[in-house]
C-alpha cells in the first residue's frame, strides 16, 4: 500500500491528529491515506458525546472498548481519523464534530467541500491531542 501525498486540505504538509489514542488508516497517528482506505479515514475530528452516541445510533460504535483489537473505545475531546462520508452524514444531521483543517487530509475534499468543513474547524493553529 503507498500512501498518498500527506497534504491537508490547505494544500500544506499534513499535521498528526491523534498518537493518544492512536488514528488513522495506518495507525500512525495522522489521516494519511491511500487507495485501499475505501473508507476515506481523512478527517480529523474532535469527539463529543453528541458525535460518539450518533455514530453508535447509524451502526459505528466508537466508544465501546474493543480490547481484541487493541481499541480502548473513544471518549469526548478524543481526536480521530473520521471517514469523510460520516463526517458528512453527521453534518447534514446537524450534529458534526469539530475538525482540525491542518490534520485533515486533501482527499476528504473528494466528498466534503472545503465550505463544510471550515464551517466546523478549530483554529488553524490547532495541533495534535496529546
Amino acid at each position: 500500500m503507498e500512501k498518498d501525498a500527506s497534504t491537508n486540505v490547505l494544500g500544506k504538509a499534513l499535521t498528526s491528529c491523534s498518537t493518544n489514542p492512536v488514528t488513522g488508516y495506518f495507525r500512525n497517528g495522522a489521516c494519511d491515506t491511500c487507495a485501499q482506505d475505501e473508507g476515506n479515514h481523512t478527517v480529523c475530528a474532535v469527539m463529543t458525546a453528541e458525535f460518539l452516541a450518533y455514530s453508535k445510533y447509524v451502526g459505528n460504535d466508537l466508544s465501546t472498548p474493543r480490547p481484541e483489537f487493541h481499541f480502548a473505545g473513544l471518549k469526548p475531546g478524543d481526536q480521530w481519523c473520521l471517514c469523510a462520508a460520516r463526517f458528512l452524514q453527521a453534518h447534514d444531521e446537524g450534529c458534526a464534530p469539530l475538525v482540525s483543517l491542518t490534520a485533515t487530509h486533501e482527499r476528504a475534499l473528494d466528498i466534503v467541500s472545503l465550505d463544510i468543513l471550515a464551517q466546523h474547524a478549530l483554529p488553524v493553529s490547532d495541533g495534535p491531542a496529546e
